[in-house]
């Protein structure tokens, strides 16, 4: 050779890298890779039209730098240089050049299981569901068997914004027909068969899909995952499926799930029951105390609440130490505040402080300061308490109206409720929208004995919002306890529970107002559902005064007891005892 021909020295190298050196021109990382480079298809005449299709591409000229870079890929039959025509089309927003090239990918690289990906997620995003099939079936196919049944549990995704589901239903369970029939894959198969069936709108026809998968392979967790997710859509037969995963070797995670949903449908007790079996089967499992904690302190049995707050405490500290993580996860700093609560209550102020100390992360130091003014109103200090609730700096809306609620709660707690009034009227005004502002001045009111204002603010509530059940109950409870217009009262109560069925709360209220009616059989009926529903001192202040009137004396004392050990300091209990001259 005559002449030195300067691309002689890119001959060897992989595509990538004569690439990056055309559009950097970085030719001393080449020389350095050149060495060690296995030889590539490239010639001069390719690397000319690389670099020409790169160059079209990125500057403005989509169309003639694909059809530059696809033909390089077919001459050099490199996947990398057909995902770089496919990408270019994307970017393009033409899809069916993309599709076009995604397959020439395929059929010159049969094997390629990246190329069929493509094909997949292009023909989805056309909305061509129905000509997915022939890729589905490669894409299982073409999976080892140890990964097989995590592709199949994947395959939804696809499909998650085509806009016919029920074709994509069909599609998938066309895929899947030669793994749904047995072992080892029909399990992950009818998952995914009842995922599909769900999103199309067909939760029958999902329930038996996990049915079968349950069939096949009772341990798995996927069935279960599925049969939560029909619970959440409503279809209540998915329970039976999560009771029969539960009765063996089931992972907390979805214990807690069950837990979790139990809890948002009031059902109380039953959330309680899951997560105690969580924590006797997998006593190391701290997101379980943790709630458990929660509830508990949220039933002010701050008895019960502690040790599992702690519990919580030792389970995470320890596995923090263990792994080296000097950040806390959340759930600490929650369990940090809780006991510092419940320290609060004990009239432990310095343990109290001591918990807030810990609480290090910046976002929550704010929610600190206003404990610590809590704990300040506690000691009698209710000046220095709501200074320094007005101190702190607002770094959000949300700051804003917490200092609002922090300082109207201090002056409650403190029996400043003309007060809390003033000051409450002041924020609504300030902030005319937010109906919760409104609400909280009604309950003042009602303290205030004043129950024109009252109603009046109730009532303006349900005029701008009349889904905001509260403002029924609140009202509807006021006037069943005073004995005033029962039958209005009963109306507005059973208008609450339209908005929130089931709520232990209004089911509460409901049963007074049947008491005051003299509808005791009734009152009994509604009172015993919500108090198994959700153990509540005031509950169980109601419910023991119906049995004591019914004559049936030992069960009224054995639920005010029962009451007493939720919270001794409820004030319609105590006022209840003291009504009916009962000394527990």
């Amino acid at each position: 050779m005559d002449y030195y021909d300067p691309m002689i020295r890119f001959t060897h190298l992989p595509l990538i890298l004569v690439l990056s050196f055309a559009l950097t021109g970085n030719a001393q990382a080449v020389d350095s890779a050149a060495q060690n480079s296995p030889r590539s298809a490239l010639n001069s005449e390719l690397f000319y039209q690389l670099i020409l299709g790169e160059l079209n591409a990125r500057a403005g000229e989509p169309g003639a730098g694909y059809s530059l870079i696809l033909d390089a890929a077919r001459k050099t039959k490199e996947a990398k240089l057909f995902q770089r025509a496919v990408e270019i089309a994307l970017l393009a927003r033409s899809g069916d050049s993309a599709l076009l090239a995604a397959r020439a990918w395929k059929q010159t690289l049969p094997e390629s299981r990246e190329a069929n990906r493509f094909i997949i997620q292009i023909l989805t995003g056309l909305n061509r569901t129905a000509d997915t099939l022939e890729a589905l079936k490669f894409e299982i196919s073409a999976t080892p068997v140890a990964d097989r049944s995590t592709v199949i549990l994947a395959i939804p995704r696809y499909f998650a914004r085509v806009s016919d589901k029920p074709l994509a239903a069909t599609t998938v369970e066309q895929a899947l027909s030669n793994y749904s029939s047995g072992p080892p894959f029909a399990s992950a198969s009818w998952t995914t068969i009842g995922r599909m069936r769900l999103e199309a709108g067909d939760p029958d026809g999902a329930l038996v899909a996990a049915g079968k998968a349950q069939a096949v392979d009772g341990a798995s967790e996927y069935p279960a995952l599925l049969a939560l997710a029909l619970m959440n859509a409503k279809v209540p037969q998915a329970e039976d499926l999560l009771k029969n995963y539960f009765s063996g070797d089931a992972k907390p995670e979805i214990q807690m799930e069950y837990a979790r949903l139990l809890l948002g449908e009031q059902r109380y007790a039953e959330g309680q029951a899951q997560l105690q079996a969580t924590t006797r089967k997998h006593p190391d499992y701290a997101p379980a105390w943790l709630v458990q904690g929660a509830l508990a302190l949220q039933e002010k049995n701050i008895v019960v609440a502690e040790p599992l707050f702690l519990r919580y405490v030792e389970l995470v500290t320890a596995a923090q130490a263990s792994e080296k993580k000097p950040v806390p996860e959340k759930g600490l700093t929650q369990a940090y505040f809780s006991l510092a609560q419940i320290a609060e209550q004990r009239k432990d102020y310095a343990q109290a402080e001591a918990w807030l100390q810990r609480v290090d992360s910046v976002e929550d130091v704010f929610n600190a300061q206003m404990q610590r003014a809590a704990i300040l109103a506690r000691q009698g200090k209710l000046d220095e308490a709501r200074l320094l609730i007005r101190s702190q700096s607002e770094k959000t809306p949300a700051d804003a109206r917490l200092k609002i609620t922090s300082e109207a709660q201090l002056l409650r707690d403190n029996k400043q409720h003309l007060a809390a009034y003033e000051f409450l009227a002041e924020a609504a005004s300030r902030y005319p929208s937010d109906l919760d502002l409104f609400y909280d001045m009604a309950m003042v009111a009602e303290k205030l004995d004043k129950l024109d204002d009252m109603e009046r603010l109730l009532r303006g509530i349900i005029v701008i919002d009349p889904t905001y059940h509260h403002a029924y109950n609140a009202l509807g409870y006021s006037l069943a306890d005073r004995n005033l217009r029962l039958p209005e009262a009963k109306q507005l109560i059973q208008k609450a529970l339209e908005y929130a069925p089931g709520d232990p709360y209004i089911s509460d209220s409901l049963g007074w107002v049947e008491f005051r009616l003299g509808n005791f059989d009734e009152a009994l009926r509604v009172l015993q559902g919500a108090f198994a529903a959700k153990p509540d001192a005031e509950i169980a202040a109601h419910l023991g005064e119906v049995l004591w009137q019914m004559g049936r004396r030992e069960q009224a004392l054995q639920t005010w007891r029962e009451g007493t050990k939720l919270n001794s300091d409820n004030e319609t209990l105590l006022k209840t005892l003291k009504r009916l001259r009962v000394t527990l």
